[in-house]
Order: C-alpha cells, then sequence, then structure tokens
C-alpha cells in the first residue's frame, strides 16, 4: 500500500470528489482531506492510499491536473520526522 500526498486542493474538495478522481486510476483503499483542528476547515492538502502500481499510475497522471482551478501537487508521501512540526526551542514556562 503507498500512501499519496495531494497538496493544493481547493478548499471546496470532498472526500468522495477525490476518490473518484483517483479510481480513474486503480483502486482507492481510503481517502483523507485533512481539517484544522480548532476550526474544522480543510486545510488544503489530504491523503489517499492505492496499491504502488495504481499509486505510480495515479501519480504520474494527476501531478499538475487542475481540480477547482488549482494545479494539484501529487507525490508519494514522505514519512513524518519524529516530533513533528510543530516548532521547536525550550518548554514554555508558566
Amino acid at each position: 500500500m503507498t500512501r499519496i500526498y495531494v497538496g493544493n486542493l481547493p478548499f471546496s474538495a470532498t472526500d468522495a470528489e477525490l476518490r473518484e478522481l483517483f479510481a480513474q486510476h486503480g483502486t482507492v483503499e481510503s481517502v483523507s482531506i485533512i481539517t484544522d483542528r480548532d476550526t474544522g476547515r480543510p486545510r488544503g492538502f489530504g491523503f489517499v492510499e492505492m496499491s504502488r502500481a495504481d499509486a505510480s499510475r495515479a501519480i504520474q497522471n494527476l501531478n499538475g491536473k487542475e481540480l477547482g482551478g488549482r494545479p494539484l501537487r501529487v507525490n508519494e508521501a514522505q514519512e513524518r520526522s519524529a516530533g513533528g512540526n510543530r516548532g521547536g526551542g525550550a518548554p514554555k514556562r508558566w
């Protein structure tokens, strides 16, 4: 199973719309559009899981394709580094 990063999504995009787009290139196992934890609004990116062969085909065919007037950025998702991207530095003292 390959996890695909889909960036530059229009904020109006839905899981169903993304699933339909990627299903043209193979079997979609899961779709997840990421939302802001505080507001619940879409953050403009998501992930799709497909078999390796289907994922390669989808990446090749959909990277740069327009959805809602925006060119998609589609590539294989990279593993997050330990600790995430939440900033760093010394812990806050209260």
